[in-house]
């Protein structure tokens, strides 16, 4: 997964539990695509300030994953979703095959639940 895609992913899931300020620097980072640089200016901060504290909010992110796999969750979900959208749009698999497909799909992701 892309490094840009993989921290909106860990912050939309885990991005509460940062500090107001950890949040709002690593919004202009992740989704408002800002320079260090720029941030630093902002804020007051030195570059090297900033650069920690994303770091810092990466590392703290990925740990929160690492113990909750909630994106990783989402993502075979999602993934498995992308599948059953394109069953029912294969005209060869009959009603009968599609239902017991959708069948399974749906036991597969209530276990991952």
């Amino acid at each position: 997964m892309e490094k840009i895609v993989e921290q909106g992913l860990l912050y939309d899931f885990y991005g509460e539990l940062l500090t107001e300020h950890q949040k709002k620097i690593y919004e202009d980072v992740v989704y408002n695509d800002l320079s260090i640089t720029e941030i630093a200016k902002e804020n007051n901060v030195s570059r090297q300030g900033i650069h920690d504290l994303v770091r810092r909010c990466d590392h703290a992110l990925q740990e929160y994953e690492d113990k909750l796999h909630l994106v990783e969750r989402f993502v075979s979900i999602r993934n498995r979703v992308r599948e059953l959208e394109e069953l029912t749009e294969d005209d060869r698999i009959t009603r009968q095959a599609l239902i017991q497909e959708v069948k399974a799909f749906s036991h597969q992701i209530l276990e991952e639940l």
